[in-house]
């Protein structure tokens, strides 16, 4: 199953499946190919360059993300959360339509609840209404699950297309069109926001918004060196999340904001808050937090290799995802639904560089 089979909504409970990522920039020189084959440098993909693994728990729901005004006592509730592997992708978009519905009419200062990349992104777009904001988060960044994210733009993983209503769809395009524009204009080192070129395998995609993906165009062979029959490229943006994550916390700070630790048992810890407007961001905390048994974790396994900043290219295939980064080259990925095991398995991390060494044909292919 690949990425683009679940931007279509083809999300079902599969045990580990390798998958790849999103798009990207202008590919620079690097070692050469026979013929006219592409320039692109090699990623060299060695257990002896890992420098790290890492699992996360993206928060699927069948039936997509919520957005959704709720009460409780005299609190205002509204929920933004399970983005399954969308979360940064949608992170500003999901965030305005939160926002949206949840200022109108309000006075005084609001809460919210999480301090991934949703909740953040929902605290700076209240903070920019002239709202203030405190951040309660049984964790903060780095020890949240953003910051295992690979970074691309691109939804992916993230609904079930026979599930979800037309009113969601058109929730997700206005979602997907603000976060897309909100982006580009955060591009630079202090965002850590890019632009990238990226290969991914078949035919190109069907649009999801008039302007994404831009720059996409079918490859012949010798336009690209990768062992696949057909490959297409197009171009999006890529986020380094630590960097982005740690700015994005520098400007709740900067504004005024607040961050507090703590953990909350229920909706009475909830309406004991000062605040009378919460925003509920806690991702796959919010099974348990408010009773949404559709959450499903959808595990995800990441080897990281030591950096090449000569690589400036991404790919995202079936056989899995590479997404160069300063803080090193990320290889995914794996989407396994209802696992919740966080300890890394040495197993899948050996069959995520064989499957990225098979690419460029650094190994021969199993029978």
């Amino acid at each position: 199953m690949d990425r683009r089979a679940f931007v279509r909504g083809v999300a079902t409970a599969i045990p580990i499946v390798t998958l790849p990522a999103l798009p990207g920039c202008v590919a620079s020189g690097g070692s050469r190919f026979a013929g006219n084959v592409a320039h692109l440098p090699r990623v060299r993909v060695d257990e002896s360059r890992l420098i790290r693994t890492a699992v996360g728990l993206r928060p699927y729901r069948d039936g997509g993300f919520v957005v959704r005004r709720d009460a409780f006592a005299d609190t205002r509730l509204v929920h933004n959360y399970g983005h399954g592997g969308s979360g940064i992708t949608l992170s500003w978009g999901t965030s305005k339509l939160a926002v949206d519905l949840g200022l109108a009419g309000h006075t005084g200062p609001v809460a919210v609840l999480g301090a991934g990349v949703i909740g953040l992104s929902t605290a700076r777009l209240a903070q920019e209404a002239g709202f203030a904001v405190t951040i309660y988060a049984a964790s903060l960044p780095p020890e949240t699950t953003s910051n295992i994210a690979g970074g691309q733009w691109h939804p992916f993983g993230h609904f079930r297309d026979s599930v979800v209503t037309d009113q969601w769809r058109e929730q997700f395009r206005a979602a997907a069109d603000y976060s897309w524009r909100r982006f580009q204009i955060m591009v630079g080192a202090d965002y850590g926001v890019r632009w990238l070129t990226t290969y991914s395998e078949g035919e190109p995609e069907r649009p999801l918004l008039s302007t994404f993906p831009p720059a996409q165009r079918a490859l012949s062979s010798g336009e690209h060196p990768f062992a696949i029959e057909q490959v297409f490229r197009f171009d999006t943006l890529y986020v380094e999340p630590g960097r982005y994550l740690r700015q994005l916390m520098r400007d709740v700070l900067q504004a005024g904001g607040r961050f507090e630790v703590r953990r909350f048992d229920g909706l009475p810890d909830i309406a004991a808050l000062r605040e009378r407007l919460v925003f509920n961001c806690t991702g796959l905390g919010a099974r348990a937090l408010f009773g949404d048994m559709e959450l499903r974790p959808a595990r995800g396994q990441l080897a990281i290799l030591l950096p090449q900043p000569e690589v400036e290219y991404a790919y995202t295939f079936n056989a899995g995802y590479m997404f160069p980064r300063p803080d090193g080259i990320v290889l995914g990925g794996t989407f396994a639904l209802d696992n919740w095991a966080l300890e890394t398995d040495p197993r899948v991390t050996a069959r995520i560089l064989a499957s990225h060494r098979e690419l460029r044909g650094d190994t021969p292919k199993e029978p």
